[in-house]
């Protein structure tokens, strides 16, 4: 009684009828419970994809589902419930742009091979560890699959690429012939032997 009394007041004092207080009561009802309804969607879509589905992403399946709902919304449903998609782990990509002319593609994807010595491959592989990022740099033997040398180094520069060389033609000073193939080995960055068949 008391409380029903203080609130005719309060509608009073505020210009408010009572018809419109119960009225904006009831829908924020309904709205709250299509927002329930969107985020048990939005959690489904998120669980079957395994959290890797983001704003975006999550809109576009609710679209597919027949859901006409504005990203917006979907990215504040997302915020408020603290679901955010996992980015996808960043590849390393040794090319960083046409410092020189690109050497012409000489294995054209043949890498078949009739014995040892004949073809050469290399590339960086970028680890994640613990305490920081690790560079794997590879000389593998396409006819044997034999890793020839490698070098590990935190930073992939061509310091690595030499000390690499070094080792591999330590062990092989004959290497007349041979084709060495590295993806986007550039003429102003590494060295002559690496764009051509060494001689």
């Amino acid at each position: 009684m008391e409380e029903g009394y203080q609130l005719k007041h309060l509608l009073k004092a505020m210009g408010l009828a009572r018809s419109t207080y119960y009225f904006e009561l009831t829908k924020k009802d309904i709205v709250a419970e299509r927002n329930k309804a969107l985020m048990d969607e939005i959690m489904d879509i998120f669980d079957h994809h395994k959290g890797r589905y983001g704003v975006r992403r999550v809109h576009a399946e609710l679209v597919n589902r027949g859901m006409a709902v504005n990203h917006k919304r979907i990215q504040r449903l997302m915020n408020a419930m603290g679901l955010k998609g996992k980015r996808p782990k960043e590849k390393y990509h040794s090319y960083i742009g046409e410092v020189g002319k690109v050497a012409a593609n000489i294995i054209d994807r043949d890498f078949s091979t009739e014995a040892p010595l004949e073809k050469w491959a290399t590339d960086v592989s970028q680890f994640s560890l613990s305490w920081g990022k690790c560079y794997l740099s590879p000389i593998l033997d396409m006819n044997t699959n034999e890793v020839i040398s490698y070098d590990l180094s935190q930073s992939p520069n061509l310091e690595q690429i030499s000390r690499m060389l070094k080792d591999a033609f330590d062990k092989f000073p004959d290497v007349s012939g041979l084709i060495f193939h590295s993806d986007y080995a550039e003429e102003k960055t590494m060295p002559k032997f690496m764009i051509s068949p060494l001689h």
